[in-house]
């Protein structure tokens, strides 16, 4: 993976109760940890936000490769946040939590989490951990062009297939009341499309409309 990735951590803020939480606290070490494991391994750790409002237009600015969810009880809620401000703009997302809730797990993939990650967070593992989450997310982008492209050509020939019936059903209009070869009625459904700026298709669906409406 290449360390010039510009890389955000989402988590909680843990602003410290009085008395400190016990829980707060060992979430606190947790996020340390892996803002420092991040950085041992030579990543760019461009900034450390919380999931809220303001998430989107954050992400926007700061404009990372790849965004980091820490969290662990509000993994949920951080989750939703990450992935309504990601939906405009989709970056590979990697999930780093201490649930080994199956359920969240499975919705989080779902969501479009490219890792999900439990209890991970020695640094030995986090560069493995980021390069096979980026790898999946650039597979999964790939696809889903590849599928955009051919339902878009699918469009593309149903719409020409449609046309051609719409061009064959006025041409065979003309033929039977003009008396017109063929070639002759296509001849003029194009000079009256050239002539009002129009397609032959659209040209061809005027005429029926207006053949259907005087019977």
């Amino acid at each position: 993976m290449n360390e010039s990735l510009r890389i955000v951590v989402v988590a909680p803020d843990l602003a410290m109760s009085d008395p400190p939480d016990a829980h707060a606290l060992s979430q606190d070490e947790r996020s340390r940890s892996l803002r420092i494991g991040l950085l041992e391994s030579g990543f760019n750790l461009v900034a450390t936000l919380p999931a809220d409002v303001f998430l989107t237009e954050r992400l926007a600015q700061l404009q990372p490769d790849l965004i980091i969810v820490d969290a662990e009880s509000e993994a949920r809620d951080a989750l939703e946040h990450v992935v309504m401000a990601t939906r405009e703009a989709r970056r590979p997302i990697v999930m780093f939590t201490n649930d080994a809730d199956t359920a969240q797990a499975q919705e989080a993939v779902a969501a479009g989490v490219s890792a999900y990650i439990v209890a991970g967070l020695s640094p030995e593992r986090i560069r493995p951990i980021l390069d096979v989450a980026l790898a999946r997310f650039q597979r999964e982008e790939q696809l889903r062009q590849e599928l955009a492209h051919t339902r878009s050509e699918l469009h593309q020939r149903n719409t020409e297939l449609q046309e051609r019936k719409l061009i064959d059903r006025a041409k065979g209009l003309l033929m039977q009341r003009l008396g017109l070869s063929e070639q002759a009625a296509y001849e003029k459904l194009r000079r009256a499309a050239m002539d009002k700026g129009l397609r032959v298709a659209e040209v061809s669906q005027r005429m029926l409309d207006a053949a259907d409406l005087l019977g």
